[in-house]
């Protein structure tokens, strides 16, 4: 069957045609930055080489070929290193083998729970400090190895050690170790098409050579035999499963926590499909079972080659799956090359690899948001006790200061300079706990004073109500007065309803708006509405109010509709003495000039005032366009005024391109009309004299704005065409015509 009439044949090409262009240059990159990490990261474990390198292998095939995700390469890691090692140091290399398997079978099980998300609970300071402390651990470790002797059971003994080392150290290995050292830290400055061979694959090769050449005894790495003689099943712990069981579950949930957070990362990396995080848990649970099996290293997926393979065009799973392949061919065929490389330079490899897991960017980022001591907590016990300990002293500490965070009040006494009153604020989440500093703040006003209180809670329980309460009256029965003022979201009269409850972003914003809707049922609205702006709001507004006393400064001219409905301060996020407003039915300015009123104003305005900018803006569902669309308008009166917006009309049934770019948009008639309108006015503001004179003369800019109701949303009106402004200020969904 041909292929232009066989639909699978059609659907195969272009997948092997990416196959052959882009998966497979990207798996021979990521083949040459793994092949080096493996060895070292078995070297730094203490485990048999052969071991880094089948955990290569199964990582890229097995987890490549059932992955969650599709770009993220699998491996040995880092991360896992001092864990690993701490494993083979108490139960031996082939009982760490049977924790490896066993691991794996937990992952799938937790993939299978369908809880994998819930280990990106873990707050991500301790996840970049467990790193960090990794970093050290590895470092230190591999220091004494690049000095020519061997490391230390601890983290303590490696730095008590250093010295000795340093006054006894071997040339050869030194020099070696610093070849790498300097051309891993050295590559990114090198040309870019030069830097498209992977950094650490150039390092070990050069210092390989340079072992061959230079005199003297060179430890090389001990491979025996091919890979397939490396391979060999796991033996059952003879004991203590108590210890094993934690190993297990310790192995299982950094390695989950590892995986998952490099796909999160891989996923922000690249825009194809998105990770199925159940699905990627149980393939590295998969490998894990695997690897254990076969003699291997517990496989995890490792951000450096996932970012390797992403940047070098990776399109498919092939890529991982491929590089696996690679180096099960490689370490099969060329055993002899591999025990060439000095120990060394993998030391060297090692220490680059350690030190970047130490993040400067992470450490700014702690400080800045506070959690530094999370951070310190967390590497330190990671780097002086084990892995497990220092990630719960993480979590812990991370505990404690959300809690802090999440219960924290500040109750502040100040005097209000030359007026002898006092004020008390209290901010933040007002608790029981609250009551010492709530006591003693009361205790520093004087009896007899004014006392005002500012409270702005997002949470008040009963027990800090009653003690607020309480010391208010035995202020006020000492002769002074207390008044309120409840600025947050949360009422004192609300505290004895019912359970104390947290506002919501929702109640915040009925609290601003609600008076609007609950006054405007009352006998007597605007005395209601004064009698909540006094209480709620007047002082806030007070000291900007009182700048202004002695005039104003608008920036612009704001000539809109009277419809209630708008609101111009808030729609331009402006407050007082920013916008000078002028309203009436259907925003117009009256091109003859004999509306007394919008004359005055723009007079007022442009020459006394010196403002910048002039603003039309209609809105959608406007019952003057409504009127004047329908020739529906009975009274004389507004008949009259409507007569200034016939020439808007005219244009808008002559097909004017606001009202075609508005139909485009989807607006029905009246709102194209309003904007027709708004682009009508705009022409005859800038035909004005004043108006005008200020263009030529001092740069104002005059504008056109349409106020769409019902999604809230403002959109600009030029004289071609429509467009909205997005949340930083840009010009989008433009419908010019």
């Amino acid at each position: 069957m041909s292929t232009d009439t066989d639909p699978a044949v059609r659907t195969s090409l272009p997948g092997f045609a990416v196959l052959v262009r882009r998966d497979f240059p990207a798996s021979l990159v990521v083949f040459l930055v793994a092949l080096p990490l493996s060895l070292g990261i078995a070297v730094a474990s203490g485990a048999p080489i052969a071991a880094g390198l089948i955990a290569a292998v199964v990582g890229g095939v097995v987890v490549g070929l059932l992955g969650g995700s599709a770009l993220q390469v699998s491996g040995p890691a880092a991360g896992l290193t001092v864990v690993v090692a701490e494993t083979i140091n108490q139960f031996g290399w082939k009982t760490a083998c049977f924790i490896t398997a066993a691991a794996g079978v937990l992952q799938i099980l937790f993939g299978l729970s369908r809880i994998a998300r819930a280990a990106l609970a873990i707050a991500p300071v301790v996840v970049h400090a467990m790193l960090a402390g990794i970093g050290i651990t590895i470092a230190l470790q591999q220091v004494h190895v690049l000095l020519g002797g061997s490391s230390g059971s601890s983290a303590l003994r490696n730095i008590v050690q250093l010295p000795g080392q340093l006054l006894n150290m071997h040339g050869s290995a030194v020099l070696i170790g610093g070849v790498v050292i300097v051309i891993m830290v050295g590559w990114r400055y090198v040309p870019r098409r030069v830097r498209a061979v992977p950094g650490p694959l150039v390092a070990v090769v050069v210092a390989t050579v340079l072992s061959l050449v230079i005199p003297g005894q060179v430890d090389r790495i001990v491979l025996n035999g091919s890979l397939f003689d490396a391979i060999g099943l796991p033996e059952l712990p003879s004991g203590n499963w108590g210890a094993v069981v934690l190993a297990v579950l310790t192995i299982a949930l950094i390695a989950s926590v590892e995986s998952l957070l490099s796909a999160v990362a891989v996923d922000k990396m690249h825009t194809g499909p998105r990770t199925n995080f159940d699905r990627e848990l149980m393939a590295q649970g998969a490998a894990n079972v695997t690897s254990g099996l076969l003699g291997g290293l517990p496989v995890t997926g490792v951000i450096v080659r996932s970012a390797t393979n992403v940047r070098a065009g990776a399109r498919s799973r092939a890529s991982a799956i491929l590089h696996g392949i690679w180096l099960l061919l490689f370490s099969v065929a060329l055993v002899g090359v591999v025990q060439q490389i000095p120990t060394a330079a993998l030391a060297g490899l090692l220490i680059v690899v350690g030190v970047q897991l130490v993040k400067l960017a992470d450490i700014k980022l702690a400080h800045r948001t506070g959690e530094s001591v999370v951070y310190a907590g967390t590497v330190l016990g990671v780097v002086f006790f084990n892995l497990l300990e220092g990630v719960l002293a993480g979590l812990g500490l991370a505990f404690a200061l959300l809690l802090w965070r999440v219960v924290r009040v500040t109750v502040t006494t100040m005097s209000v300079p030359g007026s002898g009153n006092w004020m008390i604020s209290i901010e933040g989440t007002c608790t029981f706990l609250a009551l010492p500093k709530l006591s003693a703040q009361f205790a520093k006003v004087p009896p007899g004073a004014n006392v005002l209180v500012e409270l702005s809670v997002d949470y008040l329980d009963h027990a800090a109500y009653e003690a607020i309460h309480d010391l208010a009256g035995q202020h006020e029965a000492a002769g002074g007065t207390v008044e309120f003022v409840e600025m947050g979201p949360v009422r004192m009269a609300s505290a004895t309803a019912g359970p104390p409850t947290r506002a919501h972003a929702r109640r915040m914003l009925d609290e601003v708006l609600g008076p609007w809707r609950r006054t405007a049922r009352r006998a007597d609205p605007i005395v209601a509405g004064i009698a909540s702006y006094h209480r709620n709001h007047a002082h806030v507004l007070r000291p900007h109010l009182g700048e202004l006393r002695n005039g104003q400064e608008p920036h612009s001219i704001f000539l809109t509709c009277a419809d209630s409905r708008i609101v111009p301060n808030v729609i331009t996020n402006s407050g007082p003495g920013d916008l000078f407003t002028v309203r009436n039915v259907g925003n117009l300015i009256p091109a003859d000039g004999r509306d007394a009123s919008v004359e005055a104003a723009l007079i007022y305005s442009l020459d006394k005032l010196d403002i910048r900018s002039v603003v039309v803006c209609g809105h959608s569902g406007c019952g003057a366009m409504e009127a004047l669309l329908g020739d529906s308008v009975t009274h004389s009166g507004l008949d009259a005024w409507l007569a200034h917006a016939r020439p808007s009309l005219d244009r808008y049934r002559l097909g004017h391109p606001v009202a075609m770019a508005a139909a485009a948009a989807g607006f029905g008639p009246v709102d194209q009309l309003a904007m027709v309108n708004v682009a009508v006015q705009v022409e005859t503001l800038c035909a004005h004299p004043v108006v005008r004179r200020g263009i030529e003369e001092r740069g104002v800019v005059v504008s056109g704005l349409f106020f769409d109701i019902a999604t809230a949303r403002v959109v600009e009106i030029t004289v071609h065409g429509i467009a909205e402004i997005d949340d930083v200020g840009r010009r989008v969904s433009a419908q010019p015509v």
